[in-house]
């Protein structure tokens, strides 16, 4: 299951890239600015400043999910809805869209692969990521080794939160792990993720200690972890690896909450400005670290 399959992106990995979305997480980050892969359910979502109000949504609906009410105007009862997706398919407005698709390993080796050229000339190749591509360790693993043999450059981009197994089954076809390092002490990750880091902190000692290359990836995110950055620091001053970006909250996501009728928890967290990543990525620095602002 996976949600997109972007081509040329630039911030995943060296080079030009091509990624993989893969629908699932089993962390519940309060700032997520992609919603649409905590589930690893397809989804519907609703723009209803797209909506023409032609009514065939209503007429297509066997559960009768589409509603109008006087305050709130056309909307989906969600406790109805079982995303069969027929509205959308009558949706010429794209007024509704599904997020979601199920795929064979055959058709993201096909996808990828039509890429190779650029890959060659920019020294960039695929990257996996999410939600959580790991949660679906059967499907990407099938997927890296069938890559893998034509050799195509793949990067794994992920929270960590998975058995050492996963990371096992992967590590030979996998160039660069780019990993996320969201707080240091166990409890404010908790409070921030759902889940504690403790499993994530020592899945990254390990894969540290592999000769795979590792990326550190760092989101700051005012209102909610950038007191954390200090112990961060001196928490990978111990972990041998390539580099460190840090990633600046944005609010790009806020219109796919609305579409999902999903509750947007980043709301706590604000914008940071320049200053603020320039001052951060100074003391990382001072730390003897190699850091970026992404």
């Amino acid at each position: 299951m996976i949600f997109n399959i972007q081509r040329f992106s630039i911030y995943d990995g060296p080079g030009a890239r091509t990624t993989v979305f893969f629908k699932g997480c089993n962390l519940k980050c309060k700032w997520c600015h992609n919603p649409e892969s905590i589930s690893a359910k397809r989804q519907l979502e609703f723009y209803p400043d797209k909506c023409i109000g032609c009514g065939k949504c209503f007429e297509v609906c066997p559960q009768k999910a589409h509603r109008i009410d006087a305050d709130r105007g056309h909307y989906i009862d969600r406790k109805q809805c079982i995303a069969c997706m027929k509205c959308v398919d009558t949706c010429y407005a794209e007024a509704l869209t599904a997020v979601g698709q199920e795929v064979t390993a055959e058709y993201v080796v096909k996808s990828v692969s039509a890429d190779i050229p650029y890959y060659e000339r920019s020294g960039g190749g695929v990257t996996y990521s999410g939600g959580e591509c790991m949660q679906q360790i059967d499907f990407l693993a099938e997927i890296m080794a069938a890559l893998h043999k034509e050799g195509v450059h793949q990067a794994v981009d992920t929270a960590g939160n998975q058995p050492w197994d996963r990371f096992e089954r992967i590590l030979p076809y996998t160039d660069v792990f780019l990993y996320d390092v969201k707080a240091a002490d166990a409890e404010t990750h908790r409070r921030l993720t759902g889940v504690s880091n403790e499993r994530i902190l020592e899945n990254l000692r390990k894969l540290a200690a592999t000769d795979k290359r590792v990326w550190i990836r760092i989101p700051y995110i005012p209102g909610c972890n950038t007191e954390e950055m200090p112990a961060i620091a001196e928490l990978l001053r111990d972990i041998p690896v390539e580099k460190i970006e840090i990633m600046p909250f944005h609010r790009l996501g806020e219109s796919k909450y609305k579409a999902l009728d999903l509750e947007n928890t980043g709301t706590i967290c604000t914008v940071p400005n320049d200053d603020e990543l320039e001052k951060t990525v100074r003391e990382f620095r001072r730390a003897g670290l190699n850091a970026y602002r992404s």
